[in-house]
Parts: structure tokens; C-alpha cells; sequence
């Protein structure tokens, strides 16, 4: 049976009144918020509906436009905030980095909480400036019970924490550790390719060129025709089986289970790759010892990574995803906000 669609209006005063500071503006009533064509049980629908499914699938089921639920989940986002209260007291770990939200290299600085495992902060841009915004907002004596710092090896975030956070260690992120290691055996992989091409030994070269996977590979993963390969360059081709050793054992020196004993298999490591006669790896050496040492050593020691900001980026790209993009930042940053920062947003009419 079609039973039709029904349409309920609701009318109510909301006289204008003449403010002294805004001039003429729309009384404040207490089933809407200001500015807002929509009551706040609505707002609160369409807030509690985007944390489960896409915009676009809202704008249907509640017929509002795209940029209409885009403001409502800024409201709701805003009167949340309000409602959690002070939710930058008790921050002592961090963990931050950035996320590309659109091609043309725009991103977003996110500051997470390791020990709520909560997104803290977000904003459009990279650089130090953007980052200074967050502990500007932090204020000094929150900046100095700051203890620990997550980040990965950009410039920008060291500059801003060592300014505004002097106490706080920072906590270099193993993954990027590990991933320079693995650029350095590219780079001695492609120059033994190029040596072994020009030499005229192509049956090597071209065993070499389809090494790299069992190459980089976890140990306990190769296939056999993989540890055929890795069997071969170890007796073909000693400084290419060399940094693969040297790969492998800086992963170790982060599997290890003792903080002490992980500290003297770094140094170990240092001096093995220093002597190694690998120029990739001397320089990752050298560029250690120099400016990482210190903050490699804290992530040994206190086991702490960027795990969490690497998991909540790849939320925050799922939900670009979902949306097909967003052209506006403040519009994406509402809406990570509202997913990521843990707000209790019930069901309207629901206890």
C-alpha cells in the first residue's frame, strides 16, 4: 500500500531584537543553533548518521544538499568541542605528521594522543608555522609536561618542538629508519646492475635487476625461487649480500626485546655499516651518528612509534575517499574531527 509521503512544519517565533554589539540579529532559541536553518535534534541526525555512512548517502536519505550537511557537522563538531571541555590537559606523548588530502601537494598537520589514542589536533599545512599554531594553542605550561614526541625525520616538526616543547624527547619513527636502510640497498643494488651492464655480464645484471624483491623481503616470506636468488647473490656478489645483511640487521635492532641490548645492537650497527665499504650505507651512518642518534636511541627505549598517526592517516584518507575528495580543507577537517576525536554523539531520542 502507498501510504505517500508525509511533511511536518514547524513554526515558531524568533523575533529579531537589536543588539548593542551585532546590531540587528535573530533572538537565540533553544531548539536552534544560531545561524542555523535546521533544530538541533536535526543537526544532531545528520551529525550521528556521517559517522556511518557517506555524505552523499545523508543527502539523500535526509534530502539536504552536500554543503548543508558540511555545516551541520561543523556545528556539531563546534558544540561537541565546547562540550568535552579542555581536552588538551594532561598531554605529555604526541605523535605528529601530515597527510596529502588532494593532488598538488596540500596537506594537513595532525597531532594525535598516545595515550588516549585520540586525534588532538588538525589543520591545513605543512611547515613549522602550521605546527606552532598547536602549541600556541597548548600554552607554555602544558608545552613543558610535554615528555615525549612521535615524528619521522622532517625538519620542520624538530624546529617547532625543540622552540616551543625544550623538555620533550622526540621518538624517531623506526618505519623511516628502516626505509632509509632500504634506499640505501637500492642504491647499491642499481650501482652493481650498472657495474655488472657495462662489464658485460648480463646473465648477472639481469639475475640481479629480478632480486630486489628477496631482497627487500622479510626472510621468513621469501618463496624458494627467492631463496634461490638471495643463495646466489651470496656467493656471486659479496657487497650486494652485504647490504642485504645490513638491512636485515637494522630491522633487528628494533625487533630486539631488551632496551639496553637494542642500544648496543645500534651501535653495533653504526660501526658494521661505517666500515661496511658501502658509500649508501656510510653516509646513512654518518647522518645518524650526527643528527638521529639521540632520538633513535628514545624510540629503543621508551617503544614508542608513529604507528597510531600512521593508522589514523589512513582513516583520514578513507574518508576522503568516501567523499570523492573534498575542495574545501575545512570541510574535511570537520568531518575527521567528528570521527576521529572521540566525541559521544548518541542517537537523537535515544537514551
Amino acid at each position: 500500500m502507498d501510504v505517500g509521503v508525509w511533511r511536518v512544519f514547524l513554526e515558531a517565533d524568533a523575533p529579531r531584537v537589536r543588539c548593542l554589539v551585532h546590531g540587528v540579529v535573530v533572538a537565540s532559541v533553544p531548539w536552534a543553533r544560531h545561524g542555523a536553518g535546521h533544530t538541533r535534534q536535526f543537526d544532531a541526525l545528520v551529525g550521528w548518521l556521517v559517522r556511518r555512512m557517506s555524505k552523499t548517502a545523508v543527502c539523500h536519505l535526509v534530502r539536504v544538499g552536500w554543503r548543508t550537511v558540511g555545516q551541520i557537522v561543523a556545528r556539531v563538531v563546534a558544540d561537541a568541542d565546547a562540550a568535552a571541555g579542555d581536552r588538551l590537559a594532561g598531554v605529555t606523548r604526541i605523535g605528529i605528521d601530515e597527510v596529502s588530502y588532494r593532488r598538488g601537494h596540500k596537506y594537513l598537520t595532525v597531532v594525535v594522543d598516545h595515550d588516549t589514542r585520540r586525534l588532538l589536533w588538525i589543520a591545513e599545512g605543512r611547515d613549522s608555522a602550521t605546527l606552532s599554531q598547536f602549541f600556541e594553542l597548548l600554552g607554555p605550561d602544558r608545552c613543558a609536561k610535554v615528555s615525549l614526541v612521535t615524528a619521522d625525520g622532517a625538519e620542520w616538526i624538530f624546529s617547532a618542538v625543540s622552540r616551543y616543547c625544550p623538555r620533550a624527547r622526540i621518538c624517531l619513527d623506526p618505519f623511516h629508519v628502516v626505509m632509509w636502510a632500504g634506499k640505501a640497498l637500492d642504491a647499491v643494488r642499481a650501482h652493481v646492475y650498472t657495474a655488472a651492464r657495462k662489464a658485460g655480464q648480463k646473465a648477472l645484471a639481469q639475475g640481479i635487476k629480478g632480486a630486489r624483491y628477496a631482497l627487500w623481503k622479510n626472510p621468513a616470506d621469501l618463496t624458494a625461487s627467492q631463496q634461490a636468488k638471495l643463495a646466489t647473490i651470496e656467493h656471486t656478489n659479496q657487497p650486494l649480500y652485504r647490504a642485504y645483511l645490513l638491512n636485515q640487521q637494522l630491522r633487528q635492532v628494533f625487533a630486539a626485546p631488551g632496551g639496553a641490548d637494542r642500544i648496543t645492537l645500534l651501535d653495533a650497527w653504526l660501526d658494521w655499516a661505517t666500515t661496511s665499504e658501502l658509500t649508501p650505507f656510510i653516509d646513512l651512518a654518518y647522518r645518524i651518528r650526527r643528527y638521529w642518534r639521540d632520538d633513535i636511541i628514545n624510540t629503543l627505549t621508551y617503544r614508542l612509534s608513529n604507528g597510531l598517526i600512521e593508522s589514523t592517516n589512513t582513516k583520514i584518507r578513507l574518508l576522503t575517499r568516501i567523499a570523492f575528495g573534498f575542495k574545501n580543507p575545512h570541510a574535511l577537517i570537520a568531518m575527521v574531527r567528528l570521527h576521529l576525536c572521540g566525541y559521544d554523539l548518541p542517537l537523537p531520542g535515544r537514551t
